[in-house]
């Protein structure tokens, strides 16, 4: 079997972690392939925070409602969707083109794409602009084929939350892959731990925080169950 899908099959949820240190050469790679993962036209709208101190993880761990995932692993990684890091993004990708010879013809259409997903994605004052805006794209679907684009705050976050969610994925297939075990967590008091990171309620929401570490010996898994192929999945 290829070593991915190894990786991929052999990936489970561990609840109890060795006290393991993760050398940062380590970590460097778990994350690099974290942010190599597929996100809407580029924009990567997340960030990760390796929590891995031990003070502020044990704080972490006690704002993860206490779980033994988060107590015992030797990071807490937070997974977190920014949808105020757009604009910044849009701009390092066109320094980044400008430095590596693309065309003026290359950059106008980035710098115009750039500028349309801005106008699109500005919701404006108390959502004014992203009501109209939805209004006017629901009134054109009535008889166009087309995608309804994020213009309102909270389909921002899911829009974003979409991306982080696959960069999850990369991170924690790459930790298996490298010897390492993780647990995926949706427990966790949301509003105190966004103020432990000096997160900013409009730009970020939270969307998991990944427990990191080496797999406890005494840790026994029970065999694992997934729904047939022909319960989940449709072939037209």
């Amino acid at each position: 079997m290829n070593d991915i899908l190894a990786a991929i099959l052999r990936r489970r949820a561990v609840k109890t972690f060795e006290t393991v240190e993760i050398p940062p050469a380590l970590r460097e790679q778990i994350l690099n392939a974290a942010r190599h993962a597929p996100s809407s036209f580029n924009t990567q709208p997340y960030r990760f925070f390796w929590v891995e101190s031990p003070d502020r993880k044990a704080a972490a761990a006690k704002l993860c409602l206490g779980q033994m995932p988060a107590q015992t692993a030797s990071a807490l990684v937070v997974a977190v969707a920014d949808v105020g890091s757009l604009s910044a993004t849009s701009q390092s990708q066109l320094e980044w083109m400008r430095g590596n010879g693309f065309s003026d013809e290359k950059l106008r259409d980035y710098e115009r794409t750039a500028k349309i997903g801005r106008i699109i994605f500005m919701p404006g004052p108390f959502g004014i602009f992203g009501a109209l805006k939805w209004s006017i794209f629901r009134l054109v679907n009535c008889w166009k084929i087309m995608g309804m684009p994020p213009v309102s705050r909270p389909s921002q976050f899911k829009w974003a939350t979409k991306s982080a969610s696959l960069a999850c994925e990369n991170l924690m297939i790459a930790a298996e892959a490298l010897g390492l075990n993780t647990c995926p967590m949706e427990g966790f008091d949301g509003r105190r731990l966004s103020r432990f990171l000096g997160l900013s309620r409009r730009h970020h929401e939270i969307v998991m925080v990944i427990a990191i570490g080496k797999k406890s010996r005494s840790c026994v898994e029970p065999p694992q169950w997934r729904r047939p192929l022909d319960a989940t999945v449709t072939i037209l």
